[in-house]
Parts: C-alpha cells; sequence; structure tokens
C-alpha cells in the first residue's frame, strides 16, 4: 500500500469552508486599507538572497528559506569547502535566490526600484504569503500570509496615529478585543546608554522581547550571557517592571532618560502619538509597554504589538518606523512606517472565540435539485437569472435521489434549495424552500430573487 502523502510541517490545507473564512479576513482587512487611501501592490514570492540577508538580524538570516540554484547548484562549490563544512561560503556558491522572510524589505526593494514611477508619500498595502524557517507550534508557521500596509516617504508621527487607528479599526471589525502595545526604539537605545551598555543594544532588544515568552529571570540569564554585566543588569529591573497609566509610565522613564538625547526623543514621539490617540474614542486601549522591543533592526522610531485579550496566542499585528530601510538599497533619507496583520494568527482567535458571520462560510446560496433532463433544463435557465441578479446558485448536476442532493445543500449550509418538477413545469412556478425555517412556497422567478436576495 502506497504512503499516504503529507505536507510539510508548519504548513496547512484550507477547505473550502476555511477559506471562506480566510477571504473574510482578507476582505475585511484589504476594506479597511482602502479606508486611509492605501493602494495594493505585489512582490514575487522569492527575492535576491543579496536582498533579504543581513535585514532581519543574525536570528532572522538563519531563518531564511533558501532556493538552491538551477541545473548544477554544486559547479561553483569546491572538494575542500564541502569537506570544510563552511555552511556560510557554501551557500553563498549554492543559492542564489530564497523565499521572502517578511513583506516590508521586498516593499523597500519596491520603492528604490521604482522611485520614479511613485509618488511620495507612497501608501502601499500587500497581502501575500511569507516564508520562515522556524520551529513549527501552535500559532506559529512556516508558511503565512501577512497583511501589511506602509507610508514612505514622510516622517510625520501622524502616520502612526493613523496605522493604530487601522489596528483598532480592523479589530473592532472582528469584534476581537485587542491590547494594542506601543513602544519606541530610541526609549531603549536610550535605556541601553543609561544603564552603560549603548553597545548592547541588539542584544538587550533581542532579549527583552522575549520576557512574556521566556520570564524575567530568563531574560536575565540571556542578558547576562550576551555580555552585560550584573551591574547593568541590576539597573534595568526597574525599567523591566514600570507600572501604571501610559501617563504615569512616560514620567517614570522621562526621569530615567533624562540625561540621554535620543532617549527622550524617543519619550516625545511616544507621547505626542498617545495624545492624539486619546482624542480619538478608539474601541480597543492602547498600552504603553517598555519592554516591547521587536526583534527585528531595522525599526528606528515607534513600534507596535497586537494581543487579543481573550485568547492566549501570541501577536496577531506588529509594525513600526524604519527610517533607514530604503538606503540599504542606495536610496537614503526616505523614512517609513508600517503594520502587519497575521492572518493565520487572526483566523485561529476567530475559530477559537466563534466570531465569523454565520452567512459568511457558505459561498453557494440557492440550490437547485435536479430531478431530469427537462427539468435540469429549466433549472439551468433560472439559474442565470439568479446568477445575473448576484446571487451564487448551485444546480446539481445528476439527477439522484432527492434526498442525497438535500443532504447535499444541507451539508455545505446553503440557505435556499428549489425544486422544480412536473407540476412546477406546468405552472412556470418554483417551489423555494428555506433550509433554516423548513417553510416552503411557490413563488415566481422574480420573487424568488427577491426572497434570496
Amino acid at each position: 500500500m502506497a504512503n499516504k502523502p503529507s505536507i510539510p510541517k508548519g504548513t496547512r490545507d484550507f477547505s473550502p469552508v476555511e477559506m471562506a473564512k480566510r477571504n473574510y479576513i482578507f476582505n475585511t482587512i484589504r476594506s479597511v486599507y482602502s479606508l486611509y487611501g492605501y493602494r495594493q501592490i505585489e512582490t514575487p514570492a522569492m527575492e535576491n538572497l543579496s536582498t533579504l540577508m543581513g535585514k532581519y538580524g543574525e536570528e532572522g538570516d538563519k531563518l531564511l528559506f533558501k532556493i538552491l540554484n538551477s541545473g548544477d547548484f554544486l559547479a561553483k562549490t569546491t572538494p575542500e569547502e564541502i569537506a570544510e563544512r563552511n555552511l556560510g561560503r557554501i551557500t553563498s556558491h549554492l543559492c542564489e535566490k530564497g523565499l521572502r522572510y517578511d513583506l516590508t524589505v521586498p516593499f523597500a526593494r519596491y520603492v528604490v526600484q521604482h522611485r520614479d514611477e511613485i509618488q511620495l508619500p507612497f501608501k502601499r498595502y500587500q497581502i501575500q504569503p511569507v516564508w520562515r524557517a522556524d520551529r513549527p507550534q501552535k500559532g506559529r508557521y512556516r508558511e503565512f500570509y501577512q497583511c501589511d500596509a506602509d507610508v514612505v516617504g514622510s516622517e510625520s508621527l501622524l502616520n502612526e496615529v493613523e496605522l493604530v487607528q487601522i489596528i483598532d479599526t480592523v479589530f473592532t471589525h472582528f469584534d476581537i478585543a485587542v491590547a494594542i502595545k506601543i513602544n519606541n526604539r530610541k526609549i531603549l537605545s536610550g535605556i541601553a546608554e543609561v544603564i552603560g551598555a549603548p553597545d548592547k543594544i541588539v542584544d538587550i532588544t533581542v532579549a527583552i522581547d522575549k520576557l512574556d515568552k521566556i520570564g524575567l529571570d530568563n531574560v536575565n540569564a540571556e542578558l547576562l550571557a550576551g555580555g552585560l554585566s550584573q551591574e547593568a543588569v541590576d539597573k534595568l529591573q526597574p525599567i523591566l517592571q514600570l507600572s501604571g497609566t501610559n501617563k504615569e509610565k512616560l514620567e517614570q522613564i522621562a526621569l530615567v532618560l533624562s540625561e540621554s538625547e535620543i532617549g527622550e526623543k524617543g519619550v516625545e514621539e511616544v507621547r505626542y502619538v498617545l495624545s492624539i490617540l486619546e482624542t480619538l474614542a478608539l474601541h480597543n486601549r492602547v498600552e504603553l509597554d517598555l519592554t516591547l522591543a521587536r526583534g527585528l533592526n531595522y525599526y528606528t522610531g515607534c513600534i507596535f504589538e497586537v494581543k487579543a485579550v481573550d485568547v492566549e496566542i501570541g501577536s496577531i499585528a506588529g509594525g513600526g518606523r524604519y527610517d533607514n530601510l530604503t538606503g540599504i538599497f542606495g536610496m537614503p533619507g526616505i523614512s517609513g512606517v508600517g503594520i502587519s496583520f497575521g492572518a493565520d494568527r487572526i483566523y485561529d482567535v476567530l475559530n477559537q472565540l466563534d466570531l465569523y458571520p454565520k452567512g459568511n462560510i457558505s459561498v453557494a446560496k440557492l440550490f437547485f435539485v435536479n430531478f431530469g433532463e427537462r427539468e435540469a433544463a429549466k433549472c439551468m435557465e433560472y439559474a442565470a437569472q439568479t446568477r445575473w441578479a448576484g446571487i451564487p446558485t448551485e444546480v446539481y448536476p445528476d439527477a439522484a435521489k432527492p434526498k442525497k442532493q438535500m443532504s447535499y445543500a444541507n451539508a455545505k449550509c446553503i440557505p435556499f434549495v428549489a425544486l422544480v418538477g412536473e407540476s412546477e413545469l406546468e405552472s412556470g412556478k418554483i417551489t423555494l424552500k428555506n433550509m433554516m425555517s423548513g417553510e416552503q412556497r411557490l413563488v415566481g422567478i422574480a420573487e424568488l430573487i427577491d426572497t434570496v436576495k
């Protein structure tokens, strides 16, 4: 017996019902992006490794899926290199391309490559899959969709405000209660400065970004292992444990960073964003979280992360400002800020909370039972009219037993079933059955369309 086929760990198949749910997510996010004036682009699934490498930090580079060169991919390697197991050098010979890790770096490449075609500030959104060679676990996949919105060519903090509004609007539409966490990489740089470890900013941010996952003791151990002194780690403790309202935390951290110019600038940026947001009557709370670091190296200003309040799962959206990203591709001086929704995690949250609209699952809204050749021909005529009227309609292809056909319609959650038998052919009418209430009545095609719509 042949082995049952399988798919790689960290990937998933999606059934028609699941795809209806996913499309509900994508369409909701897409509609909100459009409300705020963002326009859609797409980029290739694979990019040159030279585009991707070095943009996500050392940990991120390890998670890039690399694509073997076509043909004789060993042609550029030597037996000595293989024997030495110099993976870095071997990989550079074997692979010139990789699957995209996120949508932001490809977007930066897009902006630089198409600089003469776009109008700044440029607001774009992008809904496509990304790939990471991560260890699969609950809520973490190797292939997943991101739903990004970015604006480049403007340094105004009103962009940050607008992105928080977008986050709030999207999750309000989903009816998911969330906490929108905000911090600033300048504050983190200031913290590294005042504890006497400015050269350890990357180690500090990578470690404290794991605080929710591994706890304070393990974060401290990682900081020490990363080369911080015990004195520096001790100075960091009260900062990691700050509490109170957003205003109280800002006042406390402002005192701590009073001698750090970059730290003070970060405080002022966050204070401005929060002050505007307070006037906008958001549906979800915005929380200043000084332990929020986000591990990606390219963030330089405000950073965001979104957690579901009622479900234990990782972040379901995040983002931040990245002033220098396009400079890596030869276009300095272009500031950008963006957010990304994790569609696969949102899918899991909506499933756990059972928040999908009930009418969103079925594709067809009307189903014609097939009683035979003459009847089926008339059903096809009616179905053409209902489809022109915008009603998703199915006609069963075979003259199977009515019970089997009705079971098919019921299994697909089709709300209306139309029956056209001999008597209906003679009268020019249709028996329309409401599958929810069980009520059925004789109607003409115009009345059928009005009822189903």
